[in-house]
């Protein structure tokens, strides 16, 4: 167990475990053994500086209206379904590539505070080229588990499963290449990047998932060459 997560293993038992942006700073990783007796294992979660940005100026009040959430509501519930699923990708053993190079124009983590009310913060990476239409690639085999072209927010959306509960999402792609249940492989062309949904101009936003933590790009690839 990591904290409340039961880990699962692989025939080699091997497992993946990951810490969420706002995690505690320790956890405990607890291990159950055939024998009977149990080994608990401090951890400490090093801390990460963040860009934060204070601005002097109140939160504006965001709600959704009741014609929105009806087609909302169906869209968050086939992510968080795309994203249970557990389809034996091994994707999450290999050292993630970028899925495309260009100019890094939003970090994950980043969040701005006003007047002391914290906004949500940015839950991924957004990758800009410049154009519409330049392709990216798998950063790691897996499985598609979600392939849609019209979302109210993300627009044409990705999500592929590496495997022991690690995910990838892909947003706001112009074209895509794959459907759900095809099998990719790492640097396998797999869509276009775009503006589609709600997005101000052609990028990639990638974010990474493991079950309900959400992870930093940044510490998969390394700095971008």
């Amino acid at each position: 167990m990591l904290g409340e997560e039961e880990l699962a293993f692989d025939g080699e038992g091997r497992f993946f475990a990951a810490f969420d942006r706002d995690s505690p700073k320790t956890m405990r990783l607890i291990a159950r053994l055939t024998d009977g007796r149990t080994i608990d294992s401090p951890l400490t979660v090093a801390p990460r500086a963040w860009d934060i940005e204070h601005v002097n100026v109140a939160r504006r009040p965001r709600g959704s209206n009741a014609a929105f959430m009806r087609r909302r509501q169906p869209e968050l519930d086939a992510i968080w379904n795309a994203r249970l699923a557990e389809t034996g990708a091994r994707g999450w053993q290999q050292d993630f590539i970028w899925p495309v190079s260009g100019r890094i124009s939003g970090r994950f983590g980043a969040q701005r505070i006003y007047r002391g009310e914290p906004g949500s913060y940015h839950s991924g990476i957004d990758i800009s080229t410049g154009t519409s239409g330049t392709p990216y690639v798998a950063p790691a085999d897996g499985v598609v588990v979600l392939a849609e072209d019209d979302f109210s927010l993300e627009g044409k959306l990705l999500i592929i499963d590496h495997g022991q509960g690690l995910n990838s999402a892909f947003l706001h792609s112009s074209r895509l290449y794959v459907g759900k249940g095809d099998r990719v492989t790492q640097g396998q062309h797999i869509g276009d990047i775009g503006s589609s949904g709600r997005a101000t101009g052609p990028h990639l936003h990638w974010s990474l998932k493991w079950r309900n933590a959400r992870l930093d790009p940044l510490l998969f690839t390394g700095p971008m060459r």
